[in-house]
């Protein structure tokens, strides 16, 4: 019962310390196919930049590391189709991991559609589920606000998701 008290204290923490950031979306990758995005938070580098940086030269992760950059190549060629991904956060958001043979290594992305991805972080996953991790469901709660977000802005008109690209999204800052 402590441990739970002290979980739920930990991720409202994380609840608040997120709430204060400003966000906003970059394109990494386009095709025919698909629009590849990534999100900046307080005018930082990308979060895909991030996990490039943290995972490229750790050699006990590198064949996790180019199946993930593999996947994606994949996806820019063909389409941010289902199968490519599982779902990882609620049954009513977006937020996804590559599906990849490895259960060691994950990158949490926002499907918005076959040809909408939105990549976020990640890590390694040393628990059953990501939400056990702090550092992991970090990253997906940031990705499911995001996508709570980017809902708000579609239904108000500011941006369009047409096919591959998300019109509008340039001139967008959120507050998370």
């Amino acid at each position: 019962m402590r441990n739970i008290q002290k979980k739920e204290l930990s991720l409202r923490h994380q609840l608040k310390k997120h709430t204060m950031k400003t966000a906003k979306i970059v394109s990494i990758a386009a095709s025919d196919q698909v629009g590849l995005y990534s999100i900046c938070f307080n005018n930082d580098e990308s979060e895909f930049r991030k996990f490039v940086k943290k995972f490229k030269d750790n050699a006990a992760l590198n064949k996790d590391y180019q199946s993930i950059l593999s996947a994606l190549d994949r996806i820019i060629a063909k389409g941010a189709f289902e199968r490519f991904f599982r779902y990882e956060g609620k049954m009513s958001d977006n937020v996804v991991a590559l599906s990849l043979d490895s259960k060691k290594l994950r990158l949490y992305c926002l499907r918005m559609s076959d040809q909408i991805l939105i990549v976020g972080n990640g890590g390694i996953k040393e628990t059953r589920t990501y939400d056990e991790d702090e550092e992991l469901s970090g990253y997906v709660m940031d990705l499911q606000k995001f996508d709570e977000l980017l809902r708000q802005a579609q239904e108000e008109g500011s941006i369009y998701i047409e096919q591959n690209v998300i019109t509008g999204i340039e001139e967008m800052t959120f507050r998370v």
